[in-house]
């Protein structure tokens, strides 16, 4: 229903310009997408999207002499392919966005993730309030999340980004900026979502109360010129020094599922007689974020933590990932190295969820000639009890990269990225292919090292 009237407005939106305007078709640069707008500029939408196409070369080395690993896993794959219709009104003050996703997988189940992306409809009710109501980028992660994927400085975001953000939530979403004296400029965000993430399955019921949510960025130095705080390279080449600090937080009431992506993965009971009441983990996050760009040059640092609300009579629950996730069971189990056991609820919900903290630091200068280099490093801490300490998904701390990039315009129109990953300090499950028995469910010590190279093209 909601996808529906948020449809019909935006196409009522369009029809309603068109008889009244005369609609011109705009210069075509490649990478700014298809421009439409009015002759009295009033309105105005585009039509623009890229294709990413990536090259992943992985080796496995374990610390342990017993086990030997001289595979390669090769891997190559369309990474985005994304479309996007977006639009503006200046009176009354509307603006939409349609974007849909045609290529992506989850990387924790490897099922194709929804098609659409953003769905929203915005109101503009002065210049320095809007509210937008629909499926957006949430501000409460952390502010690599905010930025367009086809601008980032390396091919694929930071492992904080996976651990931790929920990428996109359905609700109702406030922004407000003021200034403060000549330069600086105060950007506030409020938001009430349903705290399950995207729209995977339009069937699906929705668990749990709802997440609330703020942001507050703070631009000591004023703007960033071109939209460049959602942007990583500095492509504008700042001419002055621009600065954002950042603060997050957000407050799930009642959560089904690792982080909030999702809903209905876990669902935990109190069960007396024949009254089923849910007792659903409470999950609060906190960020804090800095960006800084300066002729060419850029900075991001990015902090995450995270922390669930237990209840303490919890007496059943069922999952996603279970035997038979039909069943309603009073057993809650838990692996310790090669043994099942028995384990309190309060241990079995957390060792469900991403619990823990990380941070995420990289930069990169961009030459005048458009070749850009590039390094990050991201931590993870996962808690003692928490689903990162799982070795099949997680259960990788330190993260080192160094990537190089040539850019063939600044409009991100084409560009080629490639990048080396060293992920060290990591405890990764044994396969039994690789030729020992009985030690399928033993965890070893090890280190990956992943090469990626990957070409954009935009439209």
């Amino acid at each position: 229903m909601t996808k529906r009237l948020l449809s019909f407005l935006i196409c009522f939106i369009i029809l309603k310009s068109n008889i009244s305007q005369e609609i011109l078709l705009g210069d075509y640069v490649p990478g700014n997408g298809i421009v439409l707008a009015s002759t009295n500029n009033n309105y105005k939408v585009v039509l623009r999207g890229y294709s990413q196409s990536l090259f992943e070369s992985r080796t496995i080395s374990y610390d342990s002499s017993a086990i030997t690993d001289n595979n390669r896993y090769n891997r190559f794959r369309a990474r985005r392919i994304r479309l996007r219709l977006s639009g503006n009104q200046s009176y009354p003050g509307f603006s939409y966005r349609l974007q849909l996703n045609l290529a992506e997988s989850e990387a924790d189940d490897g099922l194709l993730s929804n098609i659409l992306w953003d769905a929203w409809l915005g109101y503009n009710i002065n210049k320095t309030n809007k509210i937008v109501i629909g499926q957006k980028g949430t501000p409460t992660d952390n502010i690599e999340v905010q930025m367009a994927s086809n601008t980032l400085q390396l091919p694929e975001r930071s492992r904080l980004t996976g651990a931790f953000s929920s990428i996109r939530e359905i609700g109702v979403f406030y922004d407000n900026r003021f200034k403060l004296g000549n330069k600086a400029v105060v950007k506030s965000m409020l938001n009430i979502t349903t705290g399950d993430g995207y729209a995977y399955d339009v069937n699906s019921r929705d668990y749990g109360g709802l997440k609330y949510g703020a942001r507050i960025n703070i631009l000591p130095f004023g703007l960033f010129r071109n939209f460049g705080q959602f942007r990583q390279v500095d492509m504008v080449r700042e001419l002055n020094p621009k600065l954002l600090i950042g603060f997050s937080g957000s407050f799930n009431n009642g959560m089904s599922s690792r982080r909030g992506r999702r809903n209905g993965d876990f669902l935990f009971y109190n069960i007396t007689g024949v009254d089923t009441t849910y007792r659903l983990p409470n999950y609060l996050k906190l960020g804090a974020d800095l960006l800084f760009k300066y002729r060419g040059f850029s900075l991001l640092a990015e902090y995450v933590n995270t922390k669930a609300f237990v209840a303490d009579d919890i007496t059943h629950r069922n999952d996603r990932y279970g035997d038979d996730p039909t069943q309603i069971i009073s057993s809650f189990t838990s692996y310790n190295e090669i043994d099942r056991v028995t384990v309190s609820p309060e241990e079995y919900v957390k060792r469900q969820l991403i619990l823990g903290s990380g941070f995420n630091i990289q930069a990169g200068y961009l030459f005048k000639s458009l070749f850009s280099i590039d390094g990050r490093f991201t931590r993870i801490n996962p808690d003692e009890f928490s689903f990162m300490n799982n070795a099949t998904y997680y259960n990788r701390q330190n993260f080192y990269e160094i990537g190089f990039s040539k850019y063939f315009a600044k409009n991100y129109s084409f560009k080629i990225q490639a990048s080396y990953r060293l992920i060290d300090n990591a405890k990764l499950r044994f396969q039994p292919y690789y030729g020992v028995e009985n030690k399928e469910r033993l965890e070893f010590e090890a280190s990956e090292n992943v090469f990626y190279l990957m070409v954009q093209v935009a439209f």
